[in-house]
C-alpha cells in the first residue's frame, strides 16, 4: 500500500485536567517505519493509544485511510491494524501456539481464514518461538512472552502495525530481529509505528522519528535531522554525543560520561 495511513490534526488529550497530548499534527505513511521517542511520561504511549483507537482525543481529529477513526467498528479496525502493548498477560494456561492463533480471530468466517496456518507458522518462525509452541504461556520468561506476543500480532497480518516498546524485554539478538522485522513489514507496504526508548535503535531502523516531550511533538523527520545533540540534550536533560555508525552512517546517541 502507499499513501497516508493515519492523519492526526491538532490532536490533544486531557486526563483529570492534565494535558497529556497537546496539538499534535502528524502523518503516518504506508511503507515506512515511524519511531515515537521521548522521555518517560512524554505521551508516547498515549499517542499510540490514539492511533489504536483505544484513546479518544479530547481535541482535534484522527483519520485512518481518510475515514474518521471513530467511524470504524471494532471488527473493521482489527482487520486494519494490529497492536502490541507493553504488558503481555494471559490469565489461563494457553500454549504459546494458542496465543498466536488468537491473532487470526479477526479473519474467522472470511476468505482470509484459509491463510491461518501459513500466517501462524510464519509468525512462529519470524519471532523465533517455534521451540516454545507447546509451552504454557504463563511459564515463559518475560522475553519469551514478548516474542510470543509479537508472533500473535504478526499472525494477525494487518496493513498497519502498532508496537509499544517491543524491544524492552529482549536480549540484543532479538532486539535486532524485531526491528529487522519492522523494516521487512514496511518494505512490503505496511505502516509501522514503534514506541522506542533506545534512540540509537530508532535511528538505525526508522525511516522517520517523531520526538515527543511533555505532550508536544518537538520534531519529526529523518533520524539525522531529529537526533541532534542540542535537541536530545534539551528534551532528555542529559549531555550526549552524536556520532555516525561506522557501518550505516546513521546516528548513534552516546551519553557523555565523566
Amino acid at each position: 500500500m502507499t499513501g497516508v495511513a493515519y492523519r492526526l490534526e491538532r490532536a490533544g488529550h486531557v486526563v483529570g485536567g492534565a494535558r497529556i497530548l497537546d496539538d499534535v499534527t502528524l502523518d503516518v505513511a504506508y511503507g515506512k517505519v515511524l519511531a515515537l521517542v521521548g522521555p518517560n511520561g512524554a505521551g508516547k504511549s498515549t499517542l499510540l493509544g490514539v492511533l489504536t483507537g483505544d484513546i479518544t482525543p479530547t481535541t482535534g481529529a484522527v483519520t485512518l485511510d481518510e475515514r474518521p477513526l471513530n467511524s470504524w467498528d471494532p471488527v473493521e479496525l482489527s482487520r486494519a491494524r494490529s497492536v502490541l502493548l507493553q504488558a503481555n498477560h494471559v490469565t489461563f494456561p494457553f500454549t504459546a501456539r494458542q496465543v498466536i492463533e488468537m491473532g487470526r480471530a479477526p479473519w474467522i468466517g472470511t476468505d482470509r481464514s484459509a491463510e491461518d496456518e501459513r500466517a501462524i507458522e510464519s509468525a512462529l518462525d519470524r519471532s523465533d518461538v517455534v521451540r516454545l509452541a507447546d509451552r504454557a504461556f504463563p511459564t515463559l520468561s518475560g522475553g519469551e512472552r514478548a516474542r510470543v506476543s509479537l508472533a500473535r500480532v504478526l499472525a494477525q497480518d494487518t496493513p498497519v502495525v502498532l508496537w509499544d516498546e517491543p524491544t524492552a524485554a529482549l536480549d540484543l539478538r532479538h532486539q535486532e530481529d524485531v526491528l529487522m522485522t519492522a523494516r521487512l513489514l514496511a518494505s512490503n507496504g505496511r505502516a509501522v509505528v514503534i514506541v522506542l526508548h533506545d534512540l540509537s535503535l530508532a535511528a538505525a531502523y526508522a525511516d522517520e522519528i517523531a520526538m515527543i516531550d511533555r505532550g508536544h511533538l518537538v520534531a519529526v523527520g529523518e533520524p539525522a535531522a531529529v537526533l541532534t545533540a542540542e535537541r536530545v540534550e534539551q528534551v532528555y536533560a542529559t549531555a550526549v554525543r552524536i556520532i555516525p555508525d561506522p557501518d550505516t552512517g546513521r546516528p548513534l546517541v552516546v551519553p557523555r560520561r565523566a
